[in-house]
């Protein structure tokens, strides 16, 4: 039997950080060879990152990649690397996975299918190298061959499938397997979306039984760059069969998976088709010695699951990990030194203010104290502190800013809430300030302004008169302001623009009102694994979900002004997630909130939605940058484009008209 240990590496980079990226990628080729591993893969663009945008069409960048990569070349001696970088060839940027082996390069293979869809936009600066192809390239006076390639290294062939190569119809993998390959490697940047892993497990499973091979999948992890968020979930799998698998949402700067795979087998395997086979004359894979070490044959220890994800309530747990990893992430690389929130005593805030805790929690458990501290080391006010609590304090700063039409019920939610996590908390009292801005602009005007007249005009001011308040706070501290609009409310608009949309991050901007309202019940009464409740959310989740913007005595609810939110959010996801004109979201809506809601009624909030969605993208293109979660994202920069100015669905709001009217 041929028997190789193999490594799959996922890692946490930051772009265009050069020497961190590096050092990453040192530590883990050298914790593969500690590990006796022979082959380690890393993932796609592991040594710019992979969220570099534009800067991929830097000359500039390309140079510094390079260097990069030569100053790994002498940490792959014994060992087969494969490390990611774009390379610029005829004038067109590639992106490549290099492949090293014994402290030499060995060829770059170049992607194939370009991902263009969602948040993804590598046609931009990439250019798909066609099937078949394989040229070479100089570089400082070395000739490399570059393309479509697959290699023989001491005997045992090696194809990739980079990313998006594996998630169409038509897989490179597919030629390979005519070629007889041993192993693919798929280096990947695969961005986190609630169950996706599934999908990832089904194309790394069907390709190696398809294909006779073992399936080699890395990941990145952490939020590289500020909006998308990768949960690692290294996949090793032979013959069809899911050998090893690695962590999701870790803290730490790396982690490696590792399988002893049989060659001999999956050989046999392939024999056993090889009929089916087109014959091929010569054999094209580009040869290169290398002794592979020898290792002991046993079954690899497969971890099926991390223990949360056996869990009945898998989506709580996957948007508390990676918004908490994504916080910690965006806390650390940005430089900040903790976070501010604007907390009303409703579900949004509450829920940030929960988050912000949780993170400090999760990244202690996974990184020990130490190590939590060291990530955080530009944070000076933590460093001497020795309990959760003690750091939540320094990390977090809350305040409650109350009017007139402010309830006893929310301030003392607020109280509640600051206190069980222990945060720092201040109430404010701004009443006078909303006052002086409603006597300055009457007698600008020579009118009074009142509720009967100027409604929006008067909530609005109440919730603009928190901003400069908070944002003092922030500068003070030099901390993150959070703002805390969520998805369901972007979508229509019913936010504030420079009042609660107000800051830097909205952690809570890629989910609907409906699920976050789930979520905090869950907090309440469990928690992540049920290790960490918050058994005073219960002052949050018994109430309805208010602006607090008119007189107490209106009874003002969300809801009310807008629309249940569950029939908010299934228009929102017919109507923009599946670009269904309203009569088609109407039919939808109908089928299944019809026995509950009249047609007219149905068909009213069907037409408030489309009128407040065309109106109100302004805001939308204005809102802080929040975390992909799903592909019910609204964020226009990255998943959810819609013109600013358009015609508002008018021709396409009369269908509606018969049932609004009858």
């Amino acid at each position: 039997m041929k028997l190789i240990k193999v490594a799959s590496s996922i890692l946490n980079q930051k772009p265009l950080d050069w020497d961190n990226n590096k050092l990453n990628i040192i530590n883990a080729i050298n914790e593969a060879k500690e590990n006796n591993a022979t082959i380690v893969l890393l993932p796609e663009m592991s040594i710019t990152g992979y969220g570099c945008e534009d800067a991929f069409l830097s000359t500039g960048v390309h140079k510094i990649a390079w260097d990069s990569l030569l100053d790994i070349l002498p940490y792959t001696k014994g060992i087969i690397t494969s490390v990611g970088l774009p390379i610029l060839y005829k004038n067109a940027v590639f992106s490549c996975a290099a492949l090293l082996a014994d402290g030499e390069i060995i060829g770059f293979v170049a992607k194939q299918n370009l991902a263009g869809d969602g948040i993804h936009y590598e046609p931009r600066w990439f250019k798909p190298w066609p099937a078949g192809v394989i040229s070479n390239i100089n570089v400082k006076g070395q000739k490399y061959p570059i393309g479509d390639i697959v290699f023989n290294v001491g005997g045992v062939k090696i194809g990739f499938e980079i990313c998006e190569d594996a998630w169409v119809a038509n897989r490179p993998g597919s030629i390979q397997a005519l070629e007889g390959v041993d192993i693919i490697l798929n280096p990947s940047a695969s961005h986190f979306a609630f169950d996706k892993l599934q999908t990832r497990k089904r194309f790394v499973i069907e390709g190696s039984r398809a294909f006779n091979v073992s399936y080699i999948y890395s990941n990145l992890v952490g939020n590289e760059a500020g909006r998308v968020i990768y949960d690692g979930g290294a996949l090793i799998a032979m013959s069809g069969k899911l050998i090893a698998e690695g962590e999701r949402f870790i803290f730490k700067d790396y982690s490696l998976t590792y399988a002893v795979i049989n060659i001999s087998k999956t050989r046999t395997m392939q024999a056993r088709i090889s009929s089916f086979r087109p014959k091929i004359e010569d054999d094209n894979s580009l040869y290169t010695p290398f002794e592979y070490r020898d290792v002991e044959y046993k079954v690899s220890k497969l971890n099926l699951k991390q223990s949360w994800e056996s869990s009945n309530h898998l989506k709580e747990e996957e948007f508390t990990r990676s918004v908490t990893l994504g916080l910690f992430d965006y806390l650390r690389k940005s430089y900040s030194q903790g976070f501010v929130v604007s907390l009303s005593g409703g579900a949004d805030s509450t829920a940030t203010v929960v988050l912000i805790s949780l993170m400090v929690h999760l990244a202690i458990k996974d990184l020990g104290f130490e190590g939590f501290l060291e990530k955080l080391k530009h944070i000076k006010a933590i460093q001497d502190k020795v309990t959760v609590p003690e750091i939540v304090q320094e990390l977090l700063l809350t305040a409650y800013q109350g009017t007139r039409n402010s309830s006893d019920t929310t301030r003392n939610a607020a109280l509640k809430i600051s206190e069980a996590v222990n945060a720092n908390f201040y109430n404010l009292e701004i009443d006078n300030l909303v006052e002086a801005y409603k006597v300055m602009i009457g007698n600008a005007i020579g009118e009074t302004l009142t509720w009967e007249k100027h409604d929006l005009t008067l909530q609005n001011i109440q919730a603009r008169v928190r901003s400069p308040g908070i944002w003092m706070f922030a500068n003070l501290k030099n901390f993150l302001l959070l703002s805390t609009s969520n998805r369901s409310e972007a979508a229509v608009g019913y936010a504030t623009m420079d009042g609660d949309t107000s800051g830097g991050l909205n952690i809570i901007g890629g989910i609907d009102k409906a699920f976050l309202r789930k979520w905090l019940i869950w907090m309440e009464k469990q928690g992540p694994l049920g290790l960490f409740n918050i058994p005073e959310l219960v002052l949050v989740n018994e109430q309805q979900p208010t602006a607090e913007l008119r007189p107490l005595s209106s009874n003002q609810t969300d809801e009310a002004d807008l629309m249940p939110y569950e029939i908010l959010d299934a228009i929102e996801k017919s109507s923009i997630r599946d670009k269904l004109m309203p009569l088609e979201v109407f039919l939808i809506i109908r089928t299944e909130f019809g026995g509950i809601y009249t047609q007219k009624q149905l068909a009213l909030w069907i037409k408030k939605f489309f009128i407040l969605w065309s109106r109100n993208q302004w805001k939308r293109e204005r809102y802080a940058p929040s975390f992909h979660l799903d592909d019910e994202n609204l964020d226009p920069k990255t998943w959810c484009r819609f013109p600013i100015l358009s015609g508002s669905f008018k021709k396409e709001l009369v269908a509606l008209e018969v049932f609004i009217n009858e």
